[in-house]
């Protein structure tokens, strides 16, 4: 029984930020690779960032250098960060969490297909 709850999406204009939360429950949170996907308007799902249990980040090329994926442990929550943010950052966020962590090469990265828990999701839309 694995939930995700995400919270911190909203409206901000281009060149701010914001902070996304996901309170995770139902399962040793520390043993679980989490992750942050999007899906803009017309778009298919796309990966942001994701963290394994040793600590490792990957990052889309879409906000690398400009985003932080982190745990906050004590309050079992899984925290991203985006700054500078553009209208092409609009979308429906998602929380994602797998029990095993695949090591994600070749770019695509991270990808939908190694999560197998997600989140409802909490809209992020940047105005220009």
């Amino acid at each position: 029984q694995v939930r995700l709850v995400e919270s911190g999406g909203g409206s901000v204009q281009a060149g701010g930020a914001l902070t996304l939360s996901c309170e995770a429950s139902g399962y040793e949170y520390s043993s679980y690779c989490m992750g942050w996907f999007r899906q803009a308007p017309g778009k298919e799902r796309e990966g942001v960032a994701s963290t394994d249990n040793e600590g490792t980040t990957v990052y889309a090329d879409s906000v690398k250098g400009r985003s932080k994926i982190f745990k906050d442990k004590l309050r079992n929550t899984l925290l991203l960060q985006i700054d500078s943010l553009t209208p092409e950052d609009t979308g429906m966020y998602y929380c994602a969490a797998d029990s095993v962590c695949t090591y994600c090469t070749g770019g695509d990265c991270p990808r939908e297909e190694t999560f197998s828990f997600w989140g409802q999701g909490t809209q992020v839309t940047v105005s220009s």
